[in-house]
């Protein structure tokens, strides 16, 4: 049986990309200057996590950073298998097509940072 090769260098760097392009135009709303002169500025936001053939895409939220989804990779950039994390049980779902947000999830890391969103809000 074939290997499953990983997420290539360059995908990882595009998929950061997108990452962060998303962070920046969804998360802008500055915090209180009350609430950032006690804790500091706080980071809010999709992190990306790679191991083998899986992006993980985490998000942080109040300071603390929560499973979403995780991504299989396919072999393009916009063909994705998409798995949302199940809290009530620990553990990607990939059968799992009844929650808010699904109609977003379209093969896209953009998509599943969307239905991520609408599953998980901050």
């Amino acid at each position: 049986m074939p290997r499953n090769p990983g997420i290539p260098h360059e995908i990882q760097a595009k998929v950061q990309k997108q990452v962060d392009d998303f962070n920046t135009k969804t998360f802008t709303k500055k915090q209180h200057p009350f609430m950032r002169a006690l804790f500091g500025e706080t980071k809010q936001g999709y992190v990306a996590r790679f191991k083998s053939k899986f992006l993980y895409l985490d998000r942080i939220d109040h300071g603390r950073p929560s499973e979403i989804c995780r991504l299989t990779w396919n072999g393009k950039i916009d063909n994705w298998d998409f798995a949302i994390y199940r809290h009530s049980r620990n553990f990607y779902d990939p059968n799992e097509q009844m929650f808010p947000g699904e109609e977003y999830v379209d093969g896209t890391v953009e998509g599943a940072m969307k239905a991520g969103m609408a599953a998980y809000p901050p």
